[in-house]
């Protein structure tokens, strides 16, 4: 929210108490605390009747210095927060004749001593990176309504842009947006969003966690053009100032402290495909489906039964509608015989005519109102009520229902919706603030049946397809953008909030495959399909109607077949993406400035991206074939075509719906699968290790990963004059390579070849 006039004046209800000079300070051990008075002191009197601003610096983990800002300590701060990691680093508190210097590994916090002169500055080693300084730390009352606020404002430097925030589909980069943390059922053409996260990184290598999980109010060279501004009602601010260097060391040390994505099972990774929403279906139109892909040979992975696998009125009742579904139990059995896994859908909403919500109202497991009586709405379902997940007692029942299910023979969950959570009047099981809940309650949700699956089906199985996170929800992946359009605009949007995520440390992303509301063209419908099976989980979803690809036209069976097939093959190279996601935190899409910081060019693209730390993709967004996009330095080889491109400009091309620029970065050793009809198989039997280009005195190195994340195959090569080198270890010896490009194969002797080049 905007809190000033201009850039002198106040807005007129306003009265502030700013961090105006360094006063006195206290070290205890690792803890620096600042006292900050909100005026000029030059004689005892001042001291009298004035605001002070207590600053505490802390440091959760090596690189991370926390901030927290306090008017009124008694006021309290009521959670939830979210999870962080702590592992108690070292720390050097430097008190010097003019500054106090913090460090926690490379990065300072430098709080200057200088009278009238507050300045608080971050440093990564000697490389400054921002500042707050004159009025901008402060303390808001708001004389007409009586509400306090915290405010903090960062500068920004020349070129530098700010992005993430969690999953927007607003412009990439957010300077001169005001975002709001704000969780939202809004579909992907507004300013609103599922996924709300109050973390930001910038092009200069740093990233910035708000650790509130209320309404937090961003103003991102908005209200002032030099700053970020972030604010929160109360009277309180804390922030986590995360180092690192780079874009991509910044996110993977912001999932250090909030956590890792786990790695989703490979048979995950597969094609989707849902009976779509509201659409008539039994169990003769849902094998119709999976007997239409098996006719035309497209592989299937995972089916989805959408809402209305129950009766209308009842969601969530869990139980089968008899009218379409008199055997589920046998017919899900039948599925699993043709080699598919099942998805069912689920929502945290218990509709009054559940035989759940009797029992969730009398055991006090659905949230309350202050007068102790069960919220409910008629929003989406009659009379519906909310699981209180914050009662360990509800969560437990809630697991219950979902393992009867299990136990039928559903695999996984579509956990939809969360983020239709009131506020007003509530009243949690353990004493949250429902405001800071209506965030946080995502966290739960998506957690209680995360951890179900996790204990039902054994680690690395579980997965889930969910809508709605906050700060941390990346560590039950996966996740899709929501109700999106069968427009090309549309589809440009889902990429820019999946982009967007991704630096909240998302690693794995889906969407709507054609878009959700209304029925996509032939065109879009295939280039959909080529944009959504290069994506880490890629699912044909719809509302109204099926998105079964011969509804379109059978080309669109054979586009389908083709990326389906790619994705399959390229599932060695896909599942090690997997495994850096889940290990070290950078997501597998990746926005192209995190692959390249350096290149300025880079900055701003938001419609191309990297898909692993190898391939660049950008999807067709005209009717025409053509698409522009940017190569940054090196040579590149369109995977399809196997032919290369000089980096460092930007292409204009035509592809039919065959082809894409599906580029490989020079250097590369793309280790393709021998199984081009399943995601999940053994990854180095009969691997074909493809070359990209290779320069001069270039060495290169993959590892391929069975289905528990572990390496079983290592494959180094370096080139030579003209020739390069390729020495693998372990995966046995049934490997093959080849130059990208070329029609020869070389078969794999013992663990080492030449290839001439």
């Amino acid at each position: 929210m905007k809190f000033t006039n201009g850039y002198w004046m106040l807005r007129e209800e306003m009265t502030p108490a700013y961090a105006t000079e360094y006063a006195r300070h206290i070290i205890d051990g690792n803890t620096l605390q600042i006292y900050v008075p909100g005026s000029h002191i030059l004689g005892r009197g001042d001291c009298l009747n004035l605001p002070m601003i207590t600053i505490t610096l802390t440091s959760p983990m090596e690189g991370i210095i926390k901030v927290s800002a306090v008017h009124h300590m008694g006021a309290g701060c009521s959670g939830p927060f979210a999870e962080v990691t702590e592992t108690n680093p070292d720390v050097t508190i430097q008190d010097q004749e003019n500054v106090l210097v913090y460090q926690s590994g490379s990065l300072k916090a430098v709080i200057d001593k200088s009278p009238n002169g507050w300045k608080m500055a971050f440093y990564e080693g000697e490389c400054f990176l921002t500042e707050s300084s004159f009025r901008n730390l402060a303390h808001m009352t708001n004389r007409k309504t009586g509400k306090c606020y915290m405010l903090e404002q960062l500068a920004i430097d020349v070129d530098e842009y700010i992005y993430g925030l969690g999953e927007r589909f607003t412009p990439f980069v957010k300077n001169g947006q005001i975002v709001e943390m704000w969780n939202e059922d809004g579909g992907t053409a507004s300013e609103i969003a599922y996924k709300n996260i109050p973390f930001y990184i910038t092009n200069k290598g740093y990233g910035v966690l708000v650790d509130n999980e209320g309404d937090v109010s961003y103003e991102i060279g908005s209200e002032k053009v030099e700053r970020v501004q972030f604010s929160v009602e109360g009277e309180r601010l804390d922030y986590y100032f995360i180092g690192g260097g780079s874009p991509k060391a910044a996110i993977r040390k912001y999932t250090e402290l909030t956590g890792k994505p786990a790695l989703p099972p490979a048979w995950s990774f597969g094609l989707w495909l849902t009976t779509s929403f509201t659409t008539d279906y039994d169990e003769a139109t849902t094998s119709g489906f999976i007997q239409g892909m098996a006719d035309r040979k497209i592989p299937l992975s995972v089916f989805h039964f959408d809402c209305y696998w129950m009766d209308a009125y009842e969601w969530c009742s869990f139980i089968w509608d008899p009218k379409v579904f008199p055997d589920p139990k046998g017919m899900l059995q039948r599925y699993h015989d043709r080699g598919l896994k099942i998805c069912v859908w689920i929502n945290p909403y218990i509709a009054q005519q559940s035989y759940l919500f009797k029992e969730g109202m009398e055991n006090g497991y659905l949230v309350k109102k202050s007068d102790g009586s069960v919220w409910q709405t008629d929003l989406w379902q009659p009379g519906m009520g909310l699981v209180d997940f914050t009662n360990p007692d509800a969560a437990k029942w809630y697991q219950s229902k979902l393992k009867t299910l299990l136990d039928m023979g559903a695999d996984c969950f579509k956990t939809d919706f969360g983020e239709r959570i009131p506020v007003k009047n509530i009243t949690y099981f353990d004493g949250s603030d429902p405001v800071k809940m209506h965030n946080y309650y995502t966290y739960l949700y998506n957690q209680t049946v995360f951890e179900l699956l996790e204990k039902e089906r054994g680690e690395g199985e579980a997965v889930l397809f969910a809508r709605s996170a906050t700060v941390g929800g990346q560590k039950f992946p996966a996740h899709w953008g929501g109700d999106c359009s069968a427009s090309y605009l549309s589809m440009a949007e889902t990429l820019r909030g999946g982009l967007s995520l991704a630096l909240s440390g998302f690693g794995f992303w889906s969407h709507d495959i054609s878009g959700f509301e209304q029925t996509a063209s032939a065109d879009i419908y295939k280039r959909w399909c080529q944009f959504g099976l290069l994506t880490s989980h890629s699912r044909l979803h719809g509302s109204s109607s099926y998105r079964v690809p011969w509804l379109f036209d059978e080309e669109a069976c054979e586009v389908l077949k083709k990326f389906v097939n790619i994705k399959c093959s390229l599932m060695p190279y896909l599942y090690r993406q997997a495994v850096i996601a889940h290990q070290q935190g950078i997501p597998m899409h990746r926005p192209m400035f995190i692959e390249y910081p350096d290149d300025r060019a880079c900055d701003t693209l938001d419609k191309q991206f990297f898909l692993g730390d190898s391939l660049l993709i950008a999807p067709v967004f005209k009717e025409s074939g053509e698409v522009d996009y940017y190569l940054p330095k090196g040579i590149w080889t369109n995977l399809l075509t196997g032919e290369k491109r000089k980096g460092g400009t930007w292409r204009k091309e035509k592809h039919d719906y065959f082809s894409l620029p599906l580029m490989v970065k020079e250097n590369t050793i793309l280790p393709v699968g021998n199984n081009a009809e399943e995601a999940s198989y053994d990854f180095a039997d009969g691997v074909t290790l493809y070359l990209s280009e290779f320069t001069e005195g270039a060495i290169s190195t993959v590892e391929i990963p069975d289905q528990k994340g572990n390496t079983v195959m290592t494959a180094s090569a370096r080139r030579e004059g003209n020739k390069i080198t390729l020495t693998t270890e372990g995966g046995g010896k049934n490997w093959k390579a080849g130059l990208l490009g070329a029609d020869s194969i070389i078969e794999g002797t013992g663990n080492q070849i030449i290839i001439e080049c």
